[in-house]
């Protein structure tokens, strides 16, 4: 669902809500309706970098774009810019917290793309270390990854009937344990860059699959991709292995899919570190699997695709 807003506030607020999200209709309620404002979610963003359709259309009455739900990478939002001069900007928060804990300003979007923005006020937020021994968990410092957790007046009691299920986030002093990954930079903006339930472990190495994805839909072979953790029995662990719709541009090349597959491979390995490679190899489907809030169901494709990491290829 997006809801998009026009006219200036002294004037009123005018509201069009998409009951489904069509990229095509949206184009045109924007141009129609001289929208200036949109709420979207990355699957969006995502189309308004790359789909053919955004060019037929005048959006230049858009003056701001706002992402939630999942994750969003610097890369997806200067593509969106490079090509429509529309700034996007960021918040977040969960149902526990009633719900927004961070908002990006305006003003500050393009300083620091990718963020979710700063706290809100009368709240406190920390990044904590994930460990797998069953040590306890330490507050990291600035710009190190860990888990957010959370505190202020607008973080819940609990969960209605299940004391176990809130013993396990929610502290006797209020610390609400997100279950998000991200870090803090200097300036005090935050960043989210997955789940913990969702890394994949690499040999003792911790493997944000949003950050890979965030690389991968950069390449011009590629209109959409998901990342997932698959069990290698011959690296001995999980490794990442990509989940990628094939761009038109790259299926009327004539590059065979087992020759694309290895050049994004190879491409992906030049831009990060080593624990950090498709080890799991590239496998081509025909769309990813999304929720109505365009959150990735990756576990649709880990059912799909189990004991797969070692083919060449697969189609979904």
């Amino acid at each position: 669902m997006t809801c998009l807003i026009t006219q200036a506030l002294y004037k009123g607020y005018h509201l069009i809500v998409m009951s489904k999200f069509d990229i095509e209709k949206w184009c045109a309620h924007v141009q129609n309706y001289r929208c200036s404002f949109s709420y979207i979610v990355p699957p969006v963003v995502l189309l308004l970098g790359k789909h053919p359709v955004v060019d037929k259309y005048d959006l230049s009455s858009l003056r701001m774009m706002n992402s939630g739900a999942a994750p969003l990478t610097q890369e997806l939002v200067e593509a969106v810019y490079s090509r429509i001069k529309v700034g996007i900007k960021q918040g977040y928060g969960l149902s526990e917290t009633s719900p927004t804990t961070h908002s990006q300003r305006w003003e500050d979007w393009r300083e620091a793309m990718g963020s979710v923005g700063r706290l809100m006020p009368n709240m406190q937020a920390k990044y904590m270390t994930m460990p797998e021994d069953g040590s306890e968990p330490k507050e990291v410092g600035e710009g190190e990854v860990g888990e957010l957790y959370l505190k202020g007046p607008n973080v819940f009691l609990g969960y209605h009937e299940n004391p176990e299920a809130t013993k396990g986030c929610l502290s006797e002093d209020g610390w609400f344990q997100t279950g998000d990954v991200g870090y803090q930079d200097a300036k005090g903006n935050f960043y989210i860059t997955d789940r913990v339930k969702e890394l994949i472990k690499y040999k003792g190495f911790q493997v944000p699959p949003a950050e890979l994805e965030g690389y991968l839909v950069d390449n011009d072979a590629i209109d959409d991709v998901a990342v997932i953790g698959l069990e290698s029995e011959a690296h001995g662990s999980e490794v990442p292995m990509a989940c990628v719709v094939r761009s038109a541009k790259s299926k009327s090349s004539g590059t065979s899919e087992k020759d694309e597959a290895a050049r994004i491979i190879k491409w992906l390995d030049s831009k990060v570190a080593s624990h950090k490679r498709l080890r799991g190899g590239v496998h081509f489907v025909d769309e990813i699997p999304k929720n109505p809030s365009g959150k990735i169901l990756r576990r649709i494709l880990k059912q799909k695709f189990k004991g797969a990491a070692e083919a060449p290829k697969a189609k979904l």
